[in-house]
């Protein structure tokens, strides 16, 4: 309990909540943990419940009736996550969360938070900021899938995992079918585009781990 005290007061959805509020939040909430790979919520539950992840990181999966994948989104340490039956009555997960890494949540349910998101607009403000940036978000990966084709997609992941790291090798933390599921397409689109990457001479491939080589050529690919 401890930790969720400390981490409410400086949290952009709760610091600018009563003390006595905070409290009351910090009794409430339900602290679960998940070990990497740990299915947390199953798509198609009926899940009325808002969390904060204080450390780890949470996938957002998407699964087609033929078993394919997409990750919506990723969700790191002091983010906050809500089911759609949060704020409309039975209304399914749309994805199921599955935990990267070992997770901690804690969560609260619709009636103990309802109420109190009513009575503080502020909080009310920034929760829907939050929502705000999410759509964005949405509205970004359905631009990517529609306008950009996979080699695009997939230099843009590839960008964002090991772009900091260009000429050093870096772990490869994402199986093929994870990069995949990142990007909207098949294991076997993402090696044939990969070793395309490694023949132009823009990275190069071990068997565990990878590095950017010429950053400018996957930049170009982005611009297509």
């Amino acid at each position: 309990m401890n930790s969720l005290t400390n981490l409410l007061p400086d949290h952009p959805l709760f610091k600018h909540l009563p003390d006595d509020t905070l409290d009351d939040l910090a009794r409430s909430a339900i602290k679960k943990t998940y070990t990497s790979q740990e299915i947390i919520i199953h798509q198609e539950d009926v899940w009325p419940f808002l969390f904060l992840l204080a450390n780890g990181e949470i996938n957002a999966v998407k699964q087609s009736p033929e078993g394919r994948t997409f990750t919506a989104t990723s969700l790191k340490s002091g983010d906050i996550f809500w089911g759609l039956s949060f704020f409309i009555e039975d209304a399914p997960m749309p994805v199921y969360l599955q935990a990267k890494q070992d997770s901690t949540i804690y969560t609260w349910n619709r009636e103990d938070l309802i109420p109190i998101i009513k009575e503080n607009g502020i909080m009310a403000w920034r929760l829907c900021q939050m929502m705000i940036k999410r759509m964005q978000l949405a509205s970004g990966i359905v631009e990517d899938l529609a306008f950009h084709p996979v080699m695009s997609r997939l230099a843009g992941l590839l960008l964002d995992i090991f772009g900091d790291a260009e000429d050093e090798f870096m772990a490869r933390d994402l199986t093929l079918e994870d990069m995949a599921s990142h990007i909207g397409t098949t294991r076997e689109m993402v090696c044939r585009h990969l070793y395309r990457f490694a023949e132009e001479g823009a990275i190069e491939i071990r068997r565990t781990e990878l590095r950017i080589t010429n950053r400018e050529f996957l930049e170009m690919q982005l611009r297509k």
